[in-house]
């Protein structure tokens, strides 16, 4: 078994643990009515459009997603939370130290030794999701069902879930297709963003992520009987006919889309698998982007 695949399995114990934790770090995290931008590199980036998404459509106030690399300093924020799994990572620690003294933050790492530790103004520490892998499957997933318990949106229904997303076979023939595309709306964008880059790194397979009613709009004209297309959520109606009649597969998510999530990891492991490669080893890519000076 390789790391990625241990680690993708425990994310059911590491769901409950962050949902249960998600009480004792109120204090650092948005509150009510906060103007929040979330941020991150990779993997983060799109957990943070997930989150954003959630947090607005709570009601829990404005709320947006950023590349650490584009954040837009002339904007204001009440709190900016930044994911970072490493701490490391240029771009994010740069950003912390820009706001320092002006704007609240708060990161959520899995590393308590690193430098983002005093960077940010406050941390939450999710050690037991750490990863050996440079590909980041549970630690992504646990820091957004922190988030997600900390909205009131968690339910154990989500771990439940995950546990049937282990288990299930991944559907037949899905592995040999040639092109990959998830389709999410509001905060399942970010997943479904996330689900093709786990293709990309694990497996170097051609993929691609839409929000649901953008793939009308150009993108289904590379539909073939080769391609694999992949809803996080619910579908907009007659897109998964749509589909079909040019010939591709249509894979309805029916599990919490975060365990969707989980079932696209497989399927990345899968993949890499049947190619012969190393998904604990993406080729040109390192746990963390740490940049020169």
């Amino acid at each position: 078994m390789t790391h990625v695949e241990d680690e993708l399995t425990s994310q059911p114990e590491c769901w409950t643990r962050a949902a249960t934790q998600a009480a004792e770090h109120t204090r650092a995290l948005p509150a009510p009515g906060e103007r929040v931008a979330v941020v991150g590199c990779g993997t983060s980036y799109f957990m943070a459009q997930a989150v954003a998404a959630l947090r607005e459509a709570a009601g829990q106030g404005e709320t947006d997603a950023f590349a650490a690399s584009e954040f837009p300093y002339g904007r204001t924020y009440d709190h900016v939370v930044a994911l970072t799994r490493s701490g490391t990572t240029t771009e994010v620690l740069g950003l912390l130290d820009r706001l320092k003294g002006g704007t609240r933050t708060t990161a959520l790492t899995a590393d308590p030794k690193t430098p983002v530790m005093t960077s940010a103004d406050e941390t939450v520490v999710l050690d037991y999701a750490d990863e050996r892998s440079v590909v980041q499957t549970r630690f992504a997933t646990t820091a957004l069902t922190l988030l997600r318990a900390h909205l009131g949106l968690h339910s154990d229904t989500a771990v439940e879930d995950a546990r049937t997303a282990l288990a299930r076979p991944l559907p037949e023939g899905l592995v040999h297709r040639t092109q990959f595309t998830f389709l999410g709306r509001g905060w399942t964008v970010g997943l479904a963003n996330e689900a093709a880059l786990k293709m990309r790194e694990a497996a170097l397979a051609w993929t691609e992520a839409y929000p649901a009613m953008e793939y009308r709009h150009g993108p289904i004209s590379v539909t073939t009987h080769s391609t694999a297309t992949w809803m996080l959520g619910d579908a907009p109606e007659g897109l998964a006919q749509q589909v079909r009649d040019a010939g591709g597969l249509w894979i309805q998510g029916t599990l919490d889309p975060l365990a969707e999530l989980v079932r696209a990891q497989r399927l990345a492991v899968a993949v890499a698998a049947a190619r012969g490669l190393d998904p604990d080893s993406p080729r040109h890519l390192t746990r963390s982007v740490v940049l020169d000076s």
